[in-house]
């Protein structure tokens, strides 16, 4: 009697949670997902969330991560309404920064659709991996101590204060010291993810020598203990050869329409006499988060 009875009330239960859960999701479906004050949150904005945060497609229908976009849009929005509110959007500051916003999303975004239409076939591919055996039939990957930080705001002042640094544990000290959060241990390193220039540094490192790296918004010190043969070929190596074709493809396409940029336009007063004459070479300033970049860059800090 207890059993059925329990059974009977895990079923109601279970109908009253698929209930809710249904109307869960009716409500979220429609366009207008939340109205806060005067600003309103639409589902496609929740949906676009999620794939600026590259949520799996499998999870985007769960209602505890729609929860948890939906609490950071109408948070946003919320604070849009009080900026607007305090007249913050007639500041001349904040009417740069978001034409600045505007510019860089549109910018990326042709970019973006110039080198996806783009498409590389067999023969593509496979000049690419001859062209490039480091990366394949002569592929090495390193067993490295390494020292691993998220990048940062003050990341460029972090990395001054390490330039001399000659060990792991100086450069440990001095991120403990400071404060920023890191992780320390071994780890594999191919050298096909490295920069052709370091690499050949790192194949005439001396002794202990310390590297570092940015791998995405991963900053890496680490110093090589030991290397070995792995050769990549089949679908991985295929899968890499089809990013660095893409990758190239993306840096031709950005010096093309840098050149393009150029050829229309006019400097004017002292700016055309400053871009006329010729620059002596200087290392590239490291590029503020969402602009174009390499998805990867390493300098040796000891010599």
């Amino acid at each position: 009697m207890f059993r059925a009875t329990g059974i009977l009330c895990s079923c109601t239960l279970l109908l009253v949670a698929c209930s809710r859960n249904a109307e869960q999701q009716k409500a979220l479906s429609g366009q207008v997902a939340a109205r806060v004050a005067s600003q309103v949150v639409t589902t496609l904005e929740i949906d676009n969330e999620m794939r600026l945060a590259e949520v799996p497609l499998d999870r985007r229908k769960d209602p505890a991560v729609i929860r948890q976009f939906l609490d950071r849009l109408v948070l946003r929005k919320y604070l849009v309404q009080r900026a607007i509110d305090a007249k913050m959007d007639e500041e001349p500051d904040v009417l740069l920064d978001a034409t600045r916003a505007r510019d860089q999303v549109l910018a990326n975004a042709y970019v973006a659709r110039d080198v996806a239409s783009q498409s590389f076939g067999k023969a593509d591919i496979e000049r690419y991996i001859a062209a490039n055996p480091a990366k394949f039939e002569q592929r090495q990957v390193l067993t490295v101590e390494q020292i691993r930080f998220a990048l940062g705001p003050s990341t460029k002042d972090l990395l001054d204060a390490n330039k001399e640094m000659k060990t792991l544990d100086e450069v440990d000290r001095t991120l403990t010291a400071k404060g920023v959060p890191h992780t320390r241990g071994e780890g594999n390193l191919s050298e096909s993810d490295i920069p052709g220039d370091l690499a050949k540094v790192i194949a005439n490192r001396k002794p202990n020598q310390v590297f570092y790296g940015h791998f995405g918004r991963t900053g890496i010190y680490f110093e090589v203990k030991d290397e070995e043969l792995h050769p990549l070929a089949g679908e991985a190596a295929n899968s890499l050869a089809l990013r660095g074709l893409k990758t190239d493809a993306l840096k031709a396409h950005i010096d093309a329409t840098t050149e393009a940029a150029r050829r229309v336009t006019k400097f004017q007063g002292e700016y055309a006499l400053l871009m006329s004459t010729p620059s002596v070479p200087t290392a590239a300033p490291d590029l503020p988060a969402g602009e174009t970049a390499p998805a990867s860059a390493a300098d040796p800090i000891a010599h």
